[in-house]
């Protein structure tokens, strides 16, 4: 098997996962830490890659990050430890085939681009992308797959953990469908709160979008994907969700 590496660095998360043939063969999941030395990410990939079935040697690394500290030890890294595997950094000035619509295409996330690339190659334009990370981010591919703007908003974690630490009776609390929308004791309404505030807002926004780009729910493909995608079990994958409308 000839499998291609790929690493998406995000502020909270790191995914990585062997590709082969379009499809995710293997994935791993495991915390972002700037304190993280280019030894011991190079330990870390190593002991993971060991450990599974999938044998190398790797065609290639493709490498995609929103925490530049980090992303500077996985350069090191692979300098060190893949230094006869090609490799390539997803950042401003590299060709994805994906154009960028933007007053500054320099500043867009390098994730956000990925996931206006992902959409395009699998389900194709129009589409918008919700990504449940840190932040929930809303990514708008055209019908000619270019990448046309979009929309960031506090994430579904970060928001729980800001409640949590201002407010002075509520705790954090897993984000569960409670048994109603109308709550009967305070772990359920923080639930209810959050599962159903997130939902109503990205219906909002995609709907926003959609009337924006002058076209009707069912013509634009939505996807959902990120690590905090909260209907879903976390050791699911990073396979996204795609519906029409």
């Amino acid at each position: 098997m000839n499998a291609l590496l790929c690493a998406d660095i995000g502020n909270s998360h790191t995914t990585i996962g062997l590709l082969e043939d379009g499809a995710v063969v293997d994935h791993w999941r495991v915390a972002t830490d700037e304190r993280r030395t280019a030894d011991e990410w190079g330990v870390l990939l190593k002991g993971l890659l060991r450990d599974s079935p999938v044998e190398g040697p790797w065609r290639g690394v493709a490498v995609c990050s929103t925490v530049p500290a980090v992303l500077h030890e996985w350069r090191e890294m692979l300098s060190s430890y893949y230094a006869d595997v090609p490799h390539v950094v997803v950042e401003p000035g590299v060709r994805t085939g994906v154009p960028v619509l933007m007053d500054n295409p320099r500043e867009v996330g390098t994730d956000r681009i990925v996931n206006a690339l992902a959409a395009s190659s699998l389900v194709g334009g129009p589409a918008i992308v919700v990504d449940f990370g840190t932040a929930t981010t809303f990514d708008v591919v055209s019908p000619r797959g270019e990448y046309v703007g979009g929309a960031i908003a506090p994430g579904i974690d970060i928001s729980l953990e800001a409640l949590g630490r201002r407010g002075a009776q509520l705790r954090k609390v897993e984000v569960l469908r409670p048994r109603s929308v109308i709550a009967k004791n305070t772990v359920e309404a923080m639930q209810s709160g959050i599962l159903y505030g997130f939902a109503g807002q990205v219906d909002g926004i995609v709907a926003r979008m959609t009337t924006e780009l002058g076209l009707r729910p069912g013509d634009v493909n939505v996807v959902a994907t990120g690590g905090s995608r909260p209907w879903s079990s976390r050791s699911a994958g990073p396979s996204p969700t795609t519906s029409p409308g």
